[in-house]
């Protein structure tokens, strides 16, 4: 059995930015173990194009995507919040095997149970080469650096 998560539904502002940079900041490790401890056992995710049900693909997953995508770096900020459910926007910046940048931009919709882990998950995201002077994501966020703020492009 997975510890509970807090901060647990119904969120608040306070407590929507929390989960939402607790997101991050695992994310950034690029650990598929630890990134998915958040998530239910049944979670289900959509991403992209790709349906992943459960721990065990999530963790397969996020194995393939940091093998493909290297040095990624994320960005996450709060759009939008109500009971268990949780909006965000996104960019991150990474590089493929050929040294080419991306910046990847999306949306990301959560809901969560009462113990505060995620059960559905649903992603939508774009990619963008860029030149490498381009980047402005260096690896995670700053300890108490702020939340908000990605530009549109």
């Amino acid at each position: 059995m997975t510890a509970p998560r807090p901060p647990f539904p119904p969120f608040d502002e306070e407590t929507a930015l929390r989960k939402v940079r607790a997101a991050e900041d695992a994310w950034n490790t690029r650990d598929p173990e630890r990134v998915a401890l958040a998530y239910t056992e049944d979670s289900v995710w959509r991403n992209r194009d790709r349906l992943v049900t459960g721990r065990a693909e999530i963790v397969d997953f996020l194995r393939e995507k940091w093998s493909r995508e290297r040095d990624y770096a994320l960005r996450k900020e709060l759009w939008s919040f109500g009971g268990d459910r949780i909006a965000v926007r996104f960019q991150y910046e990474w590089h493929d095997g050929a040294g080419r940048w991306w910046r990847s931009y999306g949306n990301e919709l959560w809901e969560f149970a009462g113990d505060g882990l995620m059960r559905r998950r649903e992603a939508s995201i774009n990619d963008l080469p860029i030149a490498e002077e381009e980047r402005r994501i260096f690896g995670p966020r700053p300890e108490g650096g702020p939340v908000a703020g990605l530009p549109v492009w």
